[in-house]
């Protein structure tokens, strides 16, 4: 079965509902294939990284209201083995990583890209914005240094990422994680692992009838 996984890097329930699918996926006795799609929970420049907290805070209406959603998401990352440091997490846009992300995929490492930048942003306080970050994140999980760099500083992949990005709205995607299952079924937000199964487990029913 094909999963096709829209989410963005920088959303701490697409980190969630992607270890959740992998923990379905253990008691799954089919044949999956992970496809990520790209998806910007905002697309806005940002033009210098500034602490992810101030940035919620504005969004969401102070700062004490920020805290208490990140505390909240924390907590339910834990349950997942998922460590969450809001205090260290900057603000980025994230075309430039969906980018890297294409072009681990035409590797055969986009699974490990996309672990790396989660990590990277919530875990570690990395600027997943920074394209100095994207190349040594990409080294770090066996990327060609070089070859990444000279990707990125290319127009490569950009026009395919911007009709990815539009072809997402267009399918109705509008809050991520979406996962979309044998290409037409939709579970939307991190669900528990064992709706995910059941899930899977529905759309093979459907499918062999």
């Amino acid at each position: 079965m094909e999963i096709e996984i829209y989410a963005d890097v920088v959303c701490p329930w697409c980190w969630i509902g992607k270890r959740r699918l992998e923990q379905a996926l253990e008691s799954y006795d089919g044949d999956v294939t992970v496809t990520y799609r790209p998806f910007q929970l905002d697309p806005t420049p940002v033009t210098a990284p500034r602490p992810l907290v101030e940035a919620l805070a504005d969004k969401f209406g102070g700062r004490d209201r920020a805290e208490a959603m990140a505390a909240q998401v924390t907590q339910v990352a834990a349950g997942v083995g998922l460590e969450m440091r809001f205090d260290r997490a900057v603000q980025a846009n994230t075309f430039e990583a969906h980018r890297l992300v294409r072009f681990a995929a035409e590797r055969g490492r986009s699974e490990e890209v996309v672990e790396a930048l989660y990590r990277a942003h919530f875990t570690d306080g990395v600027d997943v914005g920074s394209r100095d970050a994207l190349v040594a994140l990409a080294a770090s999980v066996g990327l060609d240094e070089t070859e990444t760099r000279e990707h990125l500083e290319s127009h490569l992949g950009r026009r395919e990422v911007a009709a990815d990005l539009t072809a997402a709205h267009q399918l109705g995607v509008s809050s991520v994680p979406t996962f979309v299952l044998a290409g037409k079924y939709a579970v939307i937000g991190a669900q528990e692992p064992e709706t995910l199964l059941a899930a899977l487990q529905e759309v093979d029913r459907r499918e062999a009838s």
